[in-house]
């Protein structure tokens, strides 16, 4: 999440009553995942086991439960609770209204046909020649580009499911990132694309989605992609340009999918994978895959 305007290290600790490391007029960007941060972000860490990972990330201001040594060009936040305070900054700066309330700043463009039965968010931006079908739900902050078909059903900027268990519950992370729809998208019936936490969850440009698919939060799909039916892809995941990706593949948080992949149906993801053809529920090179089984029936 970017703030509308530059805000300072002091004014930041102020919104969480949080002591400092840092000049007080250290600038502050906007906030960010891990996995998304940029200079100028703040990026929260709980965990001993993610620190040096945090203080050598792009982020310049780092949310941390202990006082550490600080990075020279950067800053820190001390807090005794990092993910709530996160949540408190963010919300801070978006406003969260989950269709409670209707502030409506809404942009659509020349010959859009949008269904009556269309639930629509604030802030949100929709292009030009769409045509979005009955009873879509389309989330705050949502931006759909031109030529986009949106089949019913589908929900556009759910919350992302990112908690944390505390004293034998689970709390959120609120979600203050949006969706974005680029140009020539079609998504089928009853899909699911959770907005991002604070950034955006993207489907790049001429990609096709078919029925019942899950996209999870932040994740980032590229250009002329081809996904079939009950696949479900987790947050975080960059699938290259001209992925085809078959029905019912599963996909692990955080992976990467090379340009011009094929995943064939059920296959299991937990790991980064290069260019080729893949199968299995631990996914392996097709070919491999072949060989094996043909090993395995000799020995019958």
């Amino acid at each position: 999440m970017t703030f509308n305007q530059p805000q300072s290290l002091k004014s930041i600790a102020g919104i969480i009553n949080a002591k400092y490391i840092g000049d007080d007029n250290f600038q502050v960007l906007g906030t960010n995942e891990i996995h998304r941060v940029r200079p100028g972000d703040i990026v929260f860490v709980n965990h001993p086991k993610y620190y040096d990972k945090a203080l050598n990330s792009a982020a310049t201001v780092i949310l941390i439960d202990k006082e550490v040594d600080c990075p020279a060009g950067k800053a820190l936040l001390i807090s005794d609770d990092p993910f709530r305070d996160f949540n408190k900054i963010n919300t801070h700066f978006t406003r969260i209204s989950n269709f409670r309330e209707e502030l409506h700043d809404l942009e659509v463009g020349d010959d859009t046909f949008v269904h009556p039965s269309v639930s629509i968010g604030n802030d949100v931006k929709i292009g030009k020649n769409c045509h979005i079908f009955p009873n879509v739900v389309i989330g705050d902050r949502t931006v759909i580009g031109d030529n986009v078909i949106i089949q019913a059903n589908t929900v556009l900027g759910g919350d992302a499911f990112y908690y944390r268990k505390l004293n034998g519950n689970f709390d959120r992370l609120i979600s203050v990132g949006n969706v974005v729809i680029e140009n020539n998208v079609e998504i089928g019936n009853c899909c699911t694309i959770d907005r991002g936490v604070t950034d955006s969850t993207i489907i790049g440009e001429g990609s096709i989605l078919d029925n019942q698919i899950q996209i999870g939060h932040d994740t980032i799909i590229g250009k002329k992609c081809l996904i079939a039916s009950q696949t479900g892809i987790a947050g975080c995941c960059i699938i290259e340009d001209e992925v085809t990706i078959w029905g019912q593949v599963g996909m692990a948080s955080g992976v990467r999918i090379a340009t011009g992949t094929i995943l064939l149906a059920k296959t299991g993801v937990n790991r980064d994978l290069k260019k080729g053809t893949y199968f299995g529920p631990i996914a392996e090179e097709f070919r491999d895959y072949l060989r094996k089984e043909v090993k395995l029936k000799n020995l019958k």
